[in-house]
């Protein structure tokens, strides 16, 4: 209940907090309807037509009436189209690229983390911990152009943009799972250095189980609690890198959706897709707490 109970406030905030931001945001939707010489007496007809001449929580609860009936629409006449759908083509497809990024930051985080803490203070610790370094110091926005020129423009390996094969999703899981990778190494490697010091790693030792199985088995599966925490965190982390990626490299998702939303001030699709990123965001969250569980008996003990 404390869960259903804090996920409802989540979601309820981050609309609250979005519809107020549209109201403060400069500009009228309805100069991009009708243009900024249109006749006043037409404006506020139109104006009246979709609602925006309500005050802003009263529109926040026709989008939530609508959204929950599935029969909301974007906030542009004269053909206002079902939001839902357009949500529908584009959460797969961010989702897809979300989940690619975070495993190719598991693939590179783990081993370089893992490899930092057991070879610590050596050159193995040195050259991870450098890597983790310079993905956190590269920009998205930087290091997404510069795969697009070498990779397909130089080499003409990989496709600029678009989501036509699995070709299209390698460059933008790349470009936003590389600051996840860089994080999620150097936080590995602490929980390793912490793990490392307890008792039952040294009796393992002592037992003269083999380096590899005290690695793995015992000290990386009780440093996983931490690890869990930080890729549920930056679950929504990735989501929200995605707009940016998404962007740059074209993709048909929700990100592309949100920004061509807010360029034409549909109102009714910006809430929309903030809210489904909201939810998306508590849903995972949830499921770490789960998987909490699963990962350490003892956590499911005190719950």
């Amino acid at each position: 209940m404390r869960r259903v109970v804090s996920a409802s406030i989540a979601v309820v905030g981050a609309l609250l907090l979005v519809s107020l931001f549209l109201n403060l945001v400069p500009g009228d939707p309805i100069d991009v309807m009708l243009g900024e010489q249109s006749a006043e007496v037409d404006r506020e007809a139109l104006r009246r037509a979709v609602g925006l001449d309500q005050p802003w929580y009263a529109q926040l609860w026709t989008f939530t009436k609508d959204f929950a009936t599935g029969e909301l629409r974007t906030s542009l006449p004269p053909f206002q189209k079902k939001v839902l759908p357009a949500i529908g083509v584009a959460l797969p497809k961010t989702l897809q690229l979300t989940v690619a990024s975070l495993l190719i930051a598991v693939a590179i985080a783990i081993p370089l983390g893992v490899a930092a803490a057991a070879r610590k203070g050596t050159a193995v610790d040195s050259a991870a911990m450098g890597v983790a370094v310079a993905g956190v110091a590269l920009p998205r926005f930087w290091l997404g152009p510069m795969l697009i020129i070498v990779f397909a423009l130089w080499l003409d390996w990989l496709p600029v943009s678009g989501a036509e094969s699995w070709r299209h999703l390698v460059l933008p899981s790349v470009t936003l799972g590389t600051a996840l990778a860089a994080f999620l190494s150097r936080m590995t490697r602490a929980a390793m250095l912490e793990t490392l010091r307890e008792d039952f790693v040294t009796v393992a030792r002592a037992k003269g189980l083999h380096p590899r199985v005290v690695l793995w088995k015992h000290a990386f599966r009780n440093a996983l609690l931490p690890i869990l925490t930080v890729l549920g965190l930056e679950f929504g982390t990735l989501l929200g890198g995605a707009i940016v990626t998404e962007k740059v490299f074209a993709w048909p998702g929700m990100g592309t959706l949100l920004l061509n939303s807010i360029e034409r001030r549909d109102y009714n699709t910006v809430r929309a897709t903030v809210l489904v990123f909201t939810l998306c965001y508590v849903l995972v969250n949830t499921l770490t707490d789960v998987a909490y569980t699963l990962v350490d008996p003892r956590v499911r003990r005190r719950s």
